[in-house]
C-alpha cells in the first residue's frame, strides 16, 4: 500500500501541475485577446464609449480585488473613486498639473484615504464592516457637498483640461486619450492578476475562506486585510482620476452611495471571485447605461430585473458561469 502511495503521489502532482500549465496558458490567450481587442475597438465604436467602460471595469476590477479576494463587503467604494476623480480635475484644472501627474496624485490620494478608512473598518467584520464603509463613504460625501471651492458643490468641476501627456501628446484628441487609457486599464488588470496569484494574494485567499486557521498558522490577518484595502482603494482612485480626464468633469454622482452599489452590480453580474468577470460586469452595466438611455429612469428598474434574474439563474455570474462549464478558473 506505501508503494501504491508513493506512486500515485508523483503523478497526482503531475495532473496538477499540468492542469495549472492550462490554466495559464488559457488567461494568457484571454489577455492577448483582449489586448487585441483594446486595438480594434476605437475604430469599431465611439472611443469614449470604450473609455467609459475601461474606466469603470478597472473599478469593479478594484472591487472584486476586495470582495472577491479579500472576503471583504464594502459598500462605500464610491469614496476612493471620487475623490481621486475631484483631486485629479482640481489640481488639472486649478494647478495645471499634467494629466499624469494629475493622475497620480489622485490615485495617492485614495490610497491614504484607504489607509485611514481601512484601518477603522477592519477592526469589525461582516456586515458591521460594510455599514462602516458605508459610514465612511458617506461622510466624503458630504464633505464634497459642503465644500464648493474645492469640489464645485453640486456644480462639480467642470471644463477640466485634459493636457498633454509628457508635455508632448497632446490629449484633446479622443483617440490620443483613448490609447492613455487603454493603457491605464491593461496596467490595471496585470497589476492584479499579479496581486491575486502572489504569495500574498494566497494568503489573502486562505484568510477569506477561513481566518481563524490562517491566524493559526502565524499570519496577521488585520495586517493583510488593511494592506488589500489599501490596494484595492488606490485601483479604485486609479479608475476614477482616469475618469475624471476623459469626462473632463468631476461631480457629486463620483462619490454618491448609488456609485458604490453599480461597482457591486457590475461584480456580482459580471463573477465574482473571477479575474475577468468584473470586465464583463462593467461591459454589460455600461452598455445598458447607454443604448437604454432613452428610458430614463427606467434603466434603473431595468437593471433590477437584470440582476434578480442573473442571481436567480446563474449566481456565479456571466465569467463564472462559463468557467464551471469549461471546468477552468478565469
Amino acid at each position: 500500500m506505501a508503494d501504491i502511495a508513493a506512486t500515485d503521489a508523483p503523478a497526482a502532482a503531475r495532473s496538477s501541475g499540468e492542469a495549472d500549465k492550462g490554466t495559464l496558458r488559457l488567461h494568457r490567450a484571454i489577455m492577448i485577446g483582449i489586448a487585441i481587442a483594446l486595438v480594434i475597438a476605437p475604430f469599431v465604436a465611439y472611443p469614449v464609449f470604450v473609455m467609459k467602460v475601461l474606466c469603470f471595469a478597472l473599478f469593479a476590477l478594484a472591487f472584486n480585488l476586495l470582495l472577491g479576494y479579500g472576503g471583504l463587503l464594502s459598500f462605500g467604494h464610491a469614496a476612493y473613486f471620487g475623490m481621486a476623480s475631484y483631486v485629479c480635475a482640481f489640481t488639472a484644472k486649478n494647478w495645471g498639473l499634467t494629466p499624469e501627474l494629475a493622475i497620480l496624485l489622485g490615485t495617492a490620494v485614495s490610497g491614504g484615504l484607504g489607509l485611514v478608512f481601512g484601518a477603522l473598518a477592519i477592526r469589525r467584520q461582516g456586515i458591521y464592516f460594510a455599514m462602516i464603509t458605508l459610514a465612511l463613504a458617506q461622510m466624503v460625501f458630504f464633505f464634497s457637498l459642503q465644500t464648493p471651492r474645492f469640489t464645485g458643490g453640486e456644480d462639480g468641476i467642470q471644463a477640466v483640461p485634459r493636457g498633454k501627456l509628457f508635455g508632448l501628446i497632446d490629449l484633446a484628441d479622443d483617440r490620443a486619450l483613448y490609447w492613455l487609457v487603454a493603457a491605464i486599464f491593461m496596467a490595471g488588470l496585470l497589476a492584479m492578476y499579479r496581486i491575486i496569484h502572489s504569495p500574498f494574494g494566497q494568503v489573502c485567499k486562505a484568510i477569506r475562506d477561513n481566518e481563524p486557521r490562517a491566524i493559526s498558522l502565524g499570519y496577521r490577518a488585520n495586517q493583510y486585510k488593511l494592506a488589500v484595502f489599501v490596494l484595492s482603494a488606490m485601483l479604485a482612485g486609479l479608475a476614477g482620476s482616469t475618469k475624471a480626464i476623459v469626462f473632463q468633469l468631476a461631480s457629486l454622482t463620483d462619490v454618491h452611495w448609488s456609485m458604490s452599489g453599480e461597482v457591486v452590480l457590475m461584480t456580482l453580474v459580471g463573477g465574482l471571485g473571477t479575474v475577468f468577470g468584473p470586465i464583463a460586469g462593467a461591459l454589460v452595466i455600461v452598455s445598458m447605461q447607454n443604448y437604454l438611455a432613452s428610458l430614463g429612469a427606467w434603466v434603473t428598474v431595468v437593471q433590477g430585473v437584470i440582476f434578480v434574474i442573473c442571481v436567480m439563474t446563474f449566481r456565479e455570474g456571466i465569467v463564472g458561469v462559463i468557467s464551471k462549464w469549461i471546468g477552468k478558473p478565469l
